[in-house]
């Protein structure tokens, strides 16, 4: 054999083994119970911070709070978080994790759930049971699987049964047999869409794509199986069909008009903004880099910014998305996305609770995760500022639990 057949062989050897070690050792990651002293706390529902806290960690879950003195028994870890600030994970509800190291990525930033939107073969779902089986750290997935679209393209090769829709997906028999395939493997959201995407310089973004009708089969036909829609609008006529249709949440919504805010509103229909992507549009590297998306993004961003502020002002509720696939060169964050919140108009606790409380109650996860309280889920970030007077600490996060794992730890900083 050649030396650089040689070579090639060894790289496609460690190219199949990282993965496989990266699942090693979340597998093997401690599951111990821990007692997490020193903290400020922030519980994600409560505008304060309890100061000299201990968070008890027991069996993947949050045992109980305590002050700093009570007595730890000897069969918990010690944590010092030496006066940092801890507060519930964030949740990232627009995704497209499809891998094992953007899964790794997304949770280093501190990011403990997210909420696929749309990945090319079901990726999500084998990634959200990775993680419930304690085999891999984080993050939780809320999995949707293949996007009901026009037009399938390479998903095509996502399961044998899509064969059937290679010629589009138009018909309500069409848009049902999609919707079910979803389901019947394992899906626990459809994603579907009202309008053009914003990320391709020959689409435009407003332009409907399904129509009231076919919103509503979908979203009726995923009923039948009680899962919710999610619909990709920026544009208005596309997003108010989505709405009237019965969709859960609007994602992007540049473009809406206040008769789609209101009707949102009345129906408690949530708005997933993802503004932090249309930044990215603006600037070069990170997941576009194309002049006329560069010149697009500038024109949307303040349309954005108008229908963010006029949701706030309505009492629409607005839950955080960064709509990348966390790939190395990715520049989204939900950090990021929190921050404009602020800069936009909300306070730091409605810019926080958008990516705890509210986004896990969009996702039906408000019963166990997106708090720190007693029997909810160790989803846990630990950040070096107090994020109500400074947002901009969720950027530097120096310590990650999910589910009771310690994903990452950078404390202490000095040796003893």
């Amino acid at each position: 054999m050649l030396k650089s057949d040689i070579q090639k062989s060894l790289f496609m050897k460690r190219l199949i083994l990282l993965p496989l070690l990266f699942l090693l050792v979340n597998a093997l990651a401690q599951r111990n119970d821990y007692a997490m002293t020193n903290v400020n706390l922030l519980n994600g529902y409560e505008n304060k911070i309890y100061p000299n806290s201990i968070v008890f960690v027991k069996d993947g879950k949050i045992e109980k709070i305590g002050k700093q003195g009570d007595a730890i028994a000897n069969s918990y870890t010690v944590i010092d978080c030496e006066g940092n600030y801890l507060l519930p994970g964030m949740i990232d509800a627009h995704t497209h994790i499809d891998n094992l190291a953007s899964a790794k990525r997304a949770l280093e930033s501190g990011v403990t759930t997210v909420r696929s939107a749309s990945v090319s073969a079901y990726q999500d779902v084998t990634l959200r049971e990775l993680v419930k089986s304690g085999r891999l750290a984080g993050p939780d997935m809320v999995a949707t699987g293949v996007f009901v679209t026009p037009n399938l393209g390479e998903t095509i090769l996502a399961d044998p049964r899509l064969i059937e829709l290679s010629g589009g997906v138009n018909s309500d028999e069409e848009l049902k047999k999609l919707v079910n395939i979803n389901i019947d493997r394992g899906v626990n959201y459809i994603k579907t869409r009202g309008t053009e995407r914003a990320g391709l310089p020959d689409t435009d973004p407003r332009q409907q794509t399904y129509t009231e009708h076919q919103l509503k089969v979908i979203v009726d036909e995923a009923a039948k199986r009680n899962v919710p829609v999610m619909v990709h609008a920026h544009g208005d006529e596309g997003a108010y069909a989505a709405v009237m249709a019965g969709a859960r949440s609007i994602e992007h919504g540049t473009f809406l008009s206040d008769r789609t805010l209101k009707a949102m509103k009345d129906k408690g229909t949530y708005l997933v903004l993802t503004f932090i992507t249309l930044e990215d549009l603006t600037k070069p590297g990170g997941d576009y880099d194309n002049p006329v998306l560069e010149l697009r993004g500038k024109f949307m961003m303040p349309q954005a910014e108008k229908v963010f502020k006029s949701a706030l002002a309505m009492g629409v509720k607005i839950a955080t998305g960064a709509d990348n696939d966390y790939a190395p060169s990715s520049t989204s964050r939900i950090s990021l996305e929190v921050a404009h919140f602020v800069r936009m108009g909300m306070s730091n606790f409605e810019a926080i609770q958008s990516s705890t409380t509210i986004a896990a109650e969009l996702l039906k996860l408000d019963k166990q995760t997106g708090r720190i309280t007693p029997g909810f889920e160790a989803d846990l970030i630990l950040v070096p500022a107090n994020p109500l007077e400074e947002i901009n600490a969720l950027q530097d996060v120096l310590l990650v639990m999910n589910n009771g794992q310690m994903a990452v730890k950078r404390l202490p900083f000095g040796k003893k």
